[in-house]
């Protein structure tokens, strides 16, 4: 799956950026394309969507507080959901821009790059809604008293729910993101090993943005995975520098 380029020591160039955010352009109305077209055919289905989205994660009913809020917040729900679906589309024209600046470093089978990014996405995206999501909005609903009663508005809670989900699905990427950028030579892993407890500290970070409360628990089902996720990634950037390595030995052993 790992091959290292003729020139290891080559550093990116602007050239090569542009170059690539100008293929990503080209993609863009294709990727526009493919979300509108799910809309269309999602939308019918909405509520049905909707009142999943409660039943697993929520278990109240909603409350509209203006006449249009219950349409919109189906059009806003089909809009989120056309994106969700549209994740191998989106990956595929970034990784298709993008591809060239690996190949050209000995990266091969590109396939299984784009593979592995959909499926940490979608790994990431469906832990936290079956698991992380539903803990959280329990955990903030058992504040309520006989004084309090929460009154959730369905658009809102729509944005609330897919804050999260797509946030863990984009950190689920982290030890591919790793991966990718000891390729490009931006980090390597003296320097991730060296910046562990930064590491950490960013973990805890993100843990308690990502996740819907504060406690401890919710914190650990984020945090937990991806501590495991960065030092995943901290064993793939040493495995593609022992190989770089060899690469560069080789020659001269020759």
């Amino acid at each position: 799956m790992i091959r290292q380029g003729k020139e290891p020591g080559m550093g990116i160039k602007k050239e090569e950026i542009f170059q690539a955010l100008t293929r990503l352009r080209k993609g863009l109305l294709h990727i526009l394309i493919v979300i509108i077209l799910s809309g269309i055919i999602l939308f019918p289905i909405s509520k049905e969507w909707l009142r999943f989205l409660r039943d697993t994660t929520l278990r109240i009913d909603f409350v509209a507080f203006s006449i249009p809020e219950a349409f919109f917040s189906l059009i806003k729900l089909t809009l989120y959901t056309s994106l969700f679906i549209s994740i191998p589309v989106i990956f595929y024209y970034i990784w298709k821009a993008f591809s060239p600046l690996f190949r050209s470093r000995g990266l091969i089978l590109g396939n299984g790059v784009l593979v592995t990014a959909i499926l940490l996405f979608y790994i990431g995206a469906l832990f936290c809604f079956f698991v992380t999501l539903p803990f959280g909005v329990q955990f903030l609903l058992g504040y309520q008293s006989d004084h309090i009663k929460p009154m959730i508005s369905p658009a809102r809670y729509v944005s609330f729910c897919t804050f999260f989900i797509f946030g863990f699905g984009m950190t689920f990427e982290l030890p591919l993101i790793l991966a990718l950028l000891s390729y490009l030579r931006v980090v390597n892993a003296a320097f991730l090993a060296r910046n562990r407890r930064y590491a950490i500290l960013l973990v805890a970070i993100l843990s308690a943005i990502l996740t819907p409360t504060p406690d401890i628990f919710n914190m650990s089902l984020m945090g937990g995975p991806l501590y495991i996720l960065f030092e995943i990634g901290l064993i793939l950037v040493k495995v593609i520098e022992r190989k770089r390595k060899r690469v560069e030995i080789s020659p001269l052993q020759e």
